[in-house]
């Protein structure tokens, strides 16, 4: 990759990093409010929830630019984690944090989808 390209990337990078710390701010939402009426602790408690959720995924999203920047440094970046091929210019451009190219990350999708599939208890039919 040249040299213009990697410090377009790691600028894009850089830029993503520092706006991904403000949904941070939200924490707050995550307080437990006790209150006598119970439509407004189930709608507490699915606001917490969401809150949760999205804390989570800023969190996962901070990680995976972080890496995504030491790839930089480290002179990886824009090669695949499991294959070592090139990452596409036109998968980086869409997911600049990308680890894996398309072929590998398929397959790590398929993979998930399976395990998950598998981990999932199963009924009988007397149950269904």
């Amino acid at each position: 990759m040249k040299s213009q390209e990697l410090e377009r990337y790691r600028t894009t990078l850089e830029g993503m990093l520092a706006g991904a710390g403000i949904p941070l701010r939200r924490r707050d939402e995550i307080a437990i409010e006790n209150t006598a009426d119970t439509i407004d602790q189930i709608g507490n408690a699915a606001n917490r929830e969401l809150a949760v959720s999205q804390l989570e995924l800023v969190s996962k999203r901070q990680h995976e630019l972080r890496g995504a920047l030491q790839r930089v440094k480290n002179g990886s970046y824009g090669i695949c984690l499991e294959c070592e091929s090139d990452i596409s210019a036109k998968r980086l451009n869409a997911i600049p944090w990308a680890q894996f190219c398309i072929y590998c990350q398929e397959l790590l999708d398929h993979n998930t989808a399976r395990a998950e599939i598998g981990s999932m208890p199963t009924m009988s039919f007397a149950q269904r």
